[in-house]
């Protein structure tokens, strides 16, 4: 059956060209709407497989408009505009396209993105079926084995996190009663580690007394259908008092959603979820829960009837004990250190997206740990047993770009004299990682564009096309919407790319990492100098914390670092570097995020650092105790270094 599509395009010679060519491919355009209105009438009449869609339109309304409802819909869409406005770009960038065409484009890219088009729909229904089949079984797993109640619930949050995020889940039944109140939350304090809240935690997390916290209880209404709250945007004010606000003040969260199953009697048994992050809940979240109610509603029996566990047991953490200097990892994710709710988002993200072949784009300022988060997906993919091949876009100059990346024949230009494969093949079977792609050149933007549609690279003064399985994960610290506003790069290839962005916080927001991340980085560090770690000394880890730290985890691991190197091996750690004294203010600035700004912090903590050395060993760099030695690398590098860096070592004799 031929794939039945539906145009809405306001400039007639598009359309119709747009019409001719997909006939000619054997599709069934169903009608070309020219605004907003019109095409709501077709798809009255009949839902089409896929559509075309322009962002300007004729009429008030634009194409994203019509965009978010086939989103809602579930049916699949393009875009095809040469409209590269940056504020319009991030709006449409939130209907999450399933293609994006820049006008003027050719019959082959047309067709090559429709069915990339339908195969990521098809695809993306098929996993997400299977994913809920998957989850059908543990939940009735969960509800029929003999265990706690606690422990099936604290299995629920487990099993359904990856399908409603959360950072706090919280189930009880209502309606509510202050004399007894039995509800079991689980706050998300690791990547699969949950702690168990009661009604004593939460009087101890809300500031609030027994009896202002029985009084939040009376004044608390439960809801008959499932609700939806995000910060921000208008609320009943009935619900000022609520239980539901007490939590969201009290846990810092900021938004919520409340799905209630009623198994009778009377008696309801409210599942609530919580979120440090705004508006990220949405109707799709509650069709989810509709489709689970049959599952919920077992368990919700269990919930009202089941005798929970012991009071002493209910206050017991679900989460492993660790060393006071023992990192936290998680299974798939080397040496990525933290459990800031931001830092477990992205990781959420990667374990999502690492077992299927989609392209991923890692966001976040330099520093902020993206290759590692890249190494974990293809670790973490069917992919792993293949090469990871790094290629850094900032480092290669422009001229031998295309030819690193694709490969090039013996006599293609002055130099080559023997056929040579380029990153891709290099890549066959695996992954390979495009850091700082930011930075290349529009011309070889072009020849990626074709290498992600069409599955197959040239050579550089090759005349025949060689296919490459290759996956690709991208990453830069640039604002790509920017750079595509201001004509630095290609829309479509960043739509392309653009398919699971995932964005790493820079180490500002999520301080409470910091501490944790300093340990790990001690710990390495003494254990690579052969020197006893004894820990990191109270004035350190303030001024650390309190630090902004616009070069992210790496500035932070080069001051470590240097502590290490300097510290007697005796005592604590101490800094030994004013921080107060960084090039850039962050609070001021709100993130230093350009290429050229970040490098310079880099290269100032790198000075700075490789000085110490050098006042530590007198100016002496090569043998015993040397600052090649303390440094851990090749005195020829060190001169090299210095030399970059105009550090000469006299001025230390």
């Amino acid at each position: 059956m031929n794939k039945k599509l539906l145009i809405v395009e306001d400039e007639f010679v598009v359309a119709n060209d747009l019409r001719l060519i997909l006939t000619r491919a054997g599709y069934n355009v169903i009608g070309i709407a020219v605004s907003v209105e019109e095409a709501e009438e077709y798809l009255q009449k009949q839902t089409p497989d896929l559509v075309i869609l322009d962002i300007r339109l004729n009429g008030k309304q634009s194409g994203i408009t019509l965009a978010k409802k086939l989103r809602n819909e579930n049916t699949a869409f393009i875009y095809v505009s040469a409209n590269s406005n940056q504020k319009i770009l991030e709006e449409a960038k939130t209907t999450e396209p399933y293609g994006f065409l820049v006008k003027p484009f050719r019959e082959k890219d047309l067709l090559i993105t429709l069915d990339i088009a339908w195969y990521r729909h098809t695809h993306s229904l098929e996993s997400k079926l299977r994913q809920e089949e998957c989850l059908y079984k543990l939940l009735s797993e969960i509800s029929n084995e003999d265990a706690d109640i606690q422990f099936k619930l604290l299995k629920l949050a487990r099993a359904i996190q990856s399908f409603i995020p959360f950072d706090f889940m919280a189930t009880g039944v209502r309606p509510l009663s202050a004399e007894r109140f039995t509800d079991i939350g689980y706050l998300r304090v690791g990547f699969d580690e949950y702690q168990h809240i009661g009604e004593k935690e939460l009087i101890t997390m809300t500031g609030l007394g027994k009896g202002a916290f029985n009084a939040v209880i009376e004044n608390s209404p439960a809801d008959s259908e499932g609700y939806i709250y995000s910060s921000g945007v208008p609320n009943d004010n009935s619900r000022n008092n609520s239980l539901q606000r007490t939590l969201l003040n009290g846990l810092r969260m900021q938004t919520y959603l409340v799905f209630p199953v009623s198994p009778g009697y009377g008696l309801s048994v409210h599942y609530s979820f919580y979120s440090r992050q705004p508006a990220i809940y949405s109707k799709t979240h509650l069709t989810f829960l509709n489709r689970l109610k049959s599952w919920l509603a077992d368990l919700a029996e269990k919930i009202i009837y089941y005798e929970t566990s012991s009071p002493a047991a209910n206050y017991r953490p679900m989460s492993r004990d660790r060393k006071q200097n023992e990192a936290e990892f998680y299974s798939g994710f080397r040496n990525i250190v933290g459990n800031h709710h931001l830092l477990l988002s992205a990781l959420d993200l990667a374990t999502q997206v690492a077992p299927y072949n989609t392209s991923v784009l890692i966001l976040g300022e330099s520093g902020t740990g993206k290759e590692k988060v890249a190494q974990s997906i293809h670790e973490l993919s069917p992919r792993k047993k293949g090469p990871f091949i790094k290629v850094n876009c900032a480092a290669i100059p422009e001229t031998l770009v295309e030819s690193e990346l694709f490969g090039h024949e013996k006599g293609a230009f002055t130099g080559a004299i023997e056929k040579r494969k380029g990153k891709f093949e290099q890549a066959e079977g695996g992954t390979i990682f495009l850091d700082e792609i930011g930075e290349l050149p529009l011309v070889v933007q072009t020849k990626l564009l074709r290498v992600l549609q069409e599955r197959e690279i040239e050579y550089v003064g090759g005349n025949s096309p060689v296919k490459v399985n290759v996956r690709i994960v991208a990453a830069t610290n640039r604002n790509l919407e920017k750079e595509v506003a201001e004509g630095r790069f290609r829309l479509d290839l960043y739509y392309r790319l653009n398919v699971f962005p995932i964005t790493l916080p820079p180490l500002r927001e999520r301080k409470t990492d910091i501490a944790a991340l300093a340990l790990f980085f001690g710990n390495k560090f003494c254990t690579a100098f052969n020197k006893p770690f004894n820990g990191i000394s109270d004035a350190m880890i303030e001024k650390i914390c309190a630090y902004n730290w616009p070069g992210n985890i790496r500035e932070l691991e080069n001051v470590v670092e240097q502590s290490v190197v300097l510290n007697d091996g005796r005592s604590k750690l101490q800094l030994m570097r004013d921080l107060s004294s960084a090039p850039f203010n962050a609070d001021e600035k709100a993130g230093i995020n350009t290429f050229d700004g970040l490098k310079h912090i880099q290269q100032e903590t790198e000075r700075e650092y490789i000085t110490s050395i050098l006042k530590k060993t007198k100016g002496r760099i090569r043998g015993a105790n040397g600052a090649a030695e303390l440094l851990n690398i090749k005195p020829t590098t060190l001169e090299s270094k210095m030399t970059r860096l105009n550090i000469r070592r006299q001025d230390f004799n």
